[in-house]
């Protein structure tokens, strides 16, 4: 088993992909695709290196690779399985892969950007497959989460992801646009990880990302359609002590250039990625 995971990363290296969508370097692929070929329902793991690799799975496995190399599509989208904030998530190209560094807030439970014990309602808006929804709703376990998305593909991956870890009861999917759905919803707490790629930027894309909804990526010319809307509408839905975190990624210099008068709160995360920003109730009012 060893060998053969040895010998897949040098693969991997050699054929120059691109990471980044649930998987960070080869090694990485390599052993989330032979975990898959196994059959394994968790992490490939260290005790699972001396055991011998059937024929059948090493058939699996090659096939897998072959897949990964030649049509460039995302390991998680091949194995249809991830992680977020340590919760198993279903994947699959209806949805965008798991990835987001807001996962690091959510274990963290948002603190110190607010007083977890009094966080009754979440609003996951554009939930995709549902990731962050789900995750806040394990974090929280008082409180309830919509999950929003105006993809009905989308939802339905959420919905996989929903009875995956058991929180049915607390997370309500809304096929919306944006806030549209919604009605006078308030919440403690509004998160988004919007569509924030604009259009030159999306020609520019390595293979791997044309496999993922272009929905869930692209946003406008320059990016910032989605990143306006919530600017603009969020502050009508939070709670006076309630906070707004969006994910925008390289998209933040232009959210700085065009919102000069918001104080945004920049984050950085231990496990890598940025882009992230928080406002409170009280300052989105200048938007």
């Amino acid at each position: 088993m060893q060998q053969a995971l040895r010998s897949a990363t040098r693969r991997l290296t050699a054929a120059k992909l691109h990471y980044g969508q649930g998987t960070a370097r080869p090694v990485d692929d390599a052993a989330a695709l032979l975990a898959h070929a196994l059959r394994l329902t968790r992490p490939l793991g260290e005790r699972d290196l001396p055991r011998t690799l059937s024929a059948a799975a090493e058939a699996r496995f090659n096939d897998l690779l072959q897949r990964r190399i030649h049509e460039r599509i995302p390991a998680v989208y091949l194995t249809q399985r991830s992680w977020f904030a340590g919760l198993p998530m279903h994947v699959d190209p209806r949805a965008l892969v798991p990835r987001s560094p807001i996962a690091e807030l959510i274990e963290a439970r948002f603190s110190p950007w607010i007083d977890p014990a009094r966080v009754r309602n979440i609003l996951d808006v554009g939930t995709g497959g549902g990731c962050i929804a789900i995750a806040c709703a394990v974090a929280f376990p008082r409180a309830r989460v919509d999950a929003a998305d105006i993809s009905p593909e989308a939802l339905a991956v959420a919905r996989i992801n929903r009875r995956l870890n058991g929180v049915q009861r607390r997370v309500r999917l809304l096929e919306s646009n944006y806030f549209s759905a919604l009605g006078q919803a308030h919440y403690d707490i509004i998160v988004s990880n919007p569509p924030y790629v604009g259009d030159a930027e999306y020609r520019s894309l390595p293979a791997e990302y044309a496999h993922e909804p272009s929905g869930a990526l692209q946003s406008g010319r320059d990016g910032m359609d989605a990143v306006r809307v919530l600017l603009r509408e969020a502050a009508s839905h939070l709670r006076p002590e309630g906070v707004l975190i969006v994910e925008v990624g390289n998209t933040d210099v232009r959210v700085r250039r065009e919102y000069p008068r918001l104080p945004f709160v920049w984050l950085e995360f231990a496990r890598g990625g940025g882009g992230v920003f928080v406002l409170t109730a009280e300052q989105l009012q200048r938007a």
